[in-house]
């Protein structure tokens, strides 16, 4: 009986949940919204793209999502999704600041604008910063929750994407670190997930490459050969640090990157003569 039991709830691991997603339109926020949704929870859309927004809560269906413009750099607007979670749901239980751009790819720091600089962490840390600070406003009252944010391989490594995104993604992992600690006695998980590359519309757009090529070109580079990295590994990570099988992780960077920031590929000390 136990064991029947504990297979039926990782069948549906959110059941009864609410959960909001910045950014879930598209890549892997839709990924995440699908997967949320299919474990049963209750999924708010909050993005800047509406048509692509509605989309998704079509496929969701009505009764199980709802879609909301919010750019995260508005506080108005971060503040008024989570209002509309709480007056449609009832409560919030997964905040996952999911939104985030890239930025321009520009490798020399001297070619770099102040401007493209600004919005990119504006985007990637403020916005999550307001994330953070608004879940955290209606879930400490029932002293639950989990939050979660995308961060990238590039929160713990330098070198692999631009000045600004790197930048931005350290930033996601130190705000996580504090918001961890403040929030942990209130019951409130914070987390987040450093992926690596995967064909979304920000990577393609940002190297120019459809998502055939993207693919090719990470798997060249990858540590963990023989798989690719899709959205849904990283929408099932999320969906790990989102459940109860998780319920004592907190302040913790997951990542979903197949070996590839602990490996120096300069070493070769392993390096197989036939690959």
């Amino acid at each position: 009986m136990a064991t029947t039991s504990f297979i039926s709830s990782l069948a549906r691991r959110l059941e009864g949940k609410v959960a909001l997603i910045t950014g879930g339109a598209s890549g892997i926020g839709e990924c995440t919204a699908k997967v949320f949704g299919h474990h049963g929870a209750k999924v708010v859309i909050a993005d800047v793209q509406d048509e692509l927004g509605h989309a998704v809560v079509d496929k969701l269906g009505s009764s199980n999502s709802s879609y909301v413009h919010c750019d995260v750099t508005d506080e108005d607007q971060i503040k008024n999704a989570i209002d509309k979670a709480m007056a449609t749901y009832g409560k919030l239980d997964i905040m996952f600041n999911n939104a985030g751009i890239a930025g321009a790819n520009k490798a020399r720091i001297i070619d770099n604008d102040k401007s493209d600089f600004e919005r990119v962490l504006s985007i990637n840390v403020t916005g999550v910063f307001l994330g953070i600070k608004h879940a955290a406003r209606v879930m400490i009252p029932s002293r639950s929750g989990s939050i979660i944010s995308t961060a990238s391989n590039s929160s713990t490594m330098g070198g692999a994407t631009s000045h600004a995104y790197t930048c931005s993604k350290h930033a996601v992992l130190g705000l996580t670190k504090n918001a961890a600690v403040e929030l942990g006695q209130f019951g409130i998980r914070v987390n987040c997930l450093a992926p690596y590359a995967l064909a979304t519309p920000l990577a393609t757009k940002f190297l120019g490459l459809d998502s055939e090529d993207l693919e090719k070109v990470m798997d060249s580079v990858a540590n963990l050969k023989g798989v690719t990295l899709k959205a849904e590994d990283v929408a099932n990570a999320a969906l790990f640090l989102a459940s109860e099988e998780a319920r004592y992780i907190s302040g913790h960077n997951l990542a979903v990157d197949g070996g590839f920031t602990i490996y120096n590929s300069a070493l070769n000390m392993f390096q197989n003569p036939d690959s």
